[in-house]
């Protein structure tokens, strides 16, 4: 599929740089390439240009690159043209490229055209904006596995594992008369077990590579004066908070981002929870409670020089993983550890001193199910995982109905379907467009 007409773009970040490039493609580069820079350039050289307004005068001068299709990343012509990057002479080298026939690109237009052209497919395409989003040197790797195609290869593994099963199993209802040996003596139940471990390894795979892209979100929550702010502090290493003696100095939720191996953490400071009459705290401690209930992980946070009991009567119940972080040690003479107390971590930390901050990362760390650092994961999507757990549970299904062949080739069936929606064999317009519209212009 190549598109009518030819859509151009400023591919490079608003503001002033060394470079700038103006990226166009489609069925008029030649000739907008002739207007602009007097010629079409050799395939893949980069040639020096004069780039010129209609009537002649210079507008920037640069080099002018022309990638002609299918061989390119749209699948059709593309020209580039880097010039020095001041916003002015960009948008005049992209208003001349408009008037001579293109039109200004849609956010991600160039990659959907990739997609379109078979240049990549769905998951490769969303991998551009997640190697150019990644938080983490962690994630950029894992998403420019997944633009080199392996998650879509492990899509493509399952997908045939499927189709070679459900042919077994089509095959002893069309000849009824031999299905008890059709599936006996082909091992179809035992391979549909073997296939039902394959998925559930991708999608724990998966599931790591979702971590990396979308982080962990830490809610810091306590009494007034336990030390919340101090904490936040040293996790980030920035005076994200104001310290003080005062009970209620935090009033609104503070955030820091920072990495532990690899994952991103977002961190919230919330406001000290306890009961009050005044109306601005009032507000945040409702704040506060409602980032508990968001938080992937809760940072309950007390005093060890006071009394649990007296500190735990506002803790609410919340659906996140909890870590007791029993703070101020260097006031109470003990030494920081960690340990597990019916099902949940405890952490003894000083977040004034620093002391078992390290303890407290790997337990955040665990507690957001991150697995030690592998060279097979790739970034996936809440999408991605959605596709994945759905193929799954057919898959049981499928394994679940044996006995009824019919049955359990149509739910075969099912998991191919929703396999074949992360790689965008059948996407809907609409969820093309949601996922291209978060693009870049440019990309």
């Amino acid at each position: 599929m190549v598109a009518d007409d030819t859509i151009a773009a400023i591919a490079t970040p608003a503001g002033r740089g060394a470079i700038g490039v103006v990226r166009v493609s489609g069925s008029a580069v030649r000739s907008i390439a002739h207007g602009i820079a007097g010629g079409v350039p050799g395939p893949r050289v980069a040639q020096l240009a004069v780039f010129r307004d209609a009537e002649g005068a210079a507008i920037d001068q640069g080099l002018a690159l022309f990638f002609p299709g299918p061989a390119s990343y749209t699948g059709e012509d593309v020209l580039e043209l880097q010039g020095h990057g001041g916003p002015v002479v960009l948008s005049m080298v992209l208003d001349r490229c408009l008037a001579l026939g293109a039109r200004l690109a849609e956010p991600g237009e160039f990659t959907r055209r990739a997609f379109l052209n078979d240049k990549l497919d769905l998951a490769q395409a969303e991998a551009v904006a997640d190697l150019i989003d990644a938080a983490t040197e962690r994630a950029a790797r894992s998403a420019a596995r997944s633009l080199g195609g392996a998650l879509s290869n492990a899509v493509a593994a399952l997908q045939q594992g499927l189709t070679d099963i459900r042919v077994l199993f089509e095959a002893s209802f069309d000849f009824p008369e031999e299905e008890v040996d059709v599936l006996t003596e082909t091992g179809a139940v035992q391979r549909l077990g073997a296939l039902r471990d394959q998925f559930a390894a991708t999608l724990r795979a998966a599931g790591q590579g979702s971590l990396l892209r979308e982080g962990v979100r830490v809610a810091l929550v306590g009494p007034p004066n336990v030390g919340k702010s101090s904490l936040i502090n040293s996790l980030s290493g920035e005076d994200v908070a104001i310290v003080t003696a005062v009970p209620g100095t935090t009033r609104d939720l503070l955030r820091a981002s920072i990495a532990l191996q690899g994952i991103p953490v977002h961190l919230v400071d919330t406001a000290g929870i306890r009961t009050t009459h005044d109306p601005v705290e009032v507000i945040g401690v409702e704040r506060a409670r409602a980032a508990a209930q968001e938080a992937d992980v809760v940072l309950r946070i007390t005093d060890c020089t006071r009394a649990d009991a007296v500190q735990q009567e506002e803790a609410a119940a919340v659906d996140a993983t909890v870590i007791h972080v029993h703070n101020k040690i260097d006031l109470a003479g003990i030494a920081p550890k960690a340990e597990t107390r019916h099902g949940e971590t405890h952490v003894w930390i000083s977040a004034r001193q620093g002391d078992g901050i390290d303890l407290l990362k790997d337990a955040i760390v665990s507690a957001a199910g991150a697995e030690p650092m592998t060279e097979g994961v790739f970034l996936a999507r809440q999408r991605h995982l959605e596709a994945l757990r759905t193929a799954l549970e057919h898959v049981e299904r499928a394994a679940a109905t044996v006995e009824t062949p019919e049955f359990a080739a149509e739910e075969l069936r099912l998991a191919q379907l929703a396999l074949s929606r992360i790689t965008g064999e059948h996407a809907a317009d609409d969820l093309l467009g949601e996922i291209f519209a978060r693009f870049c212009i440019g990309k």
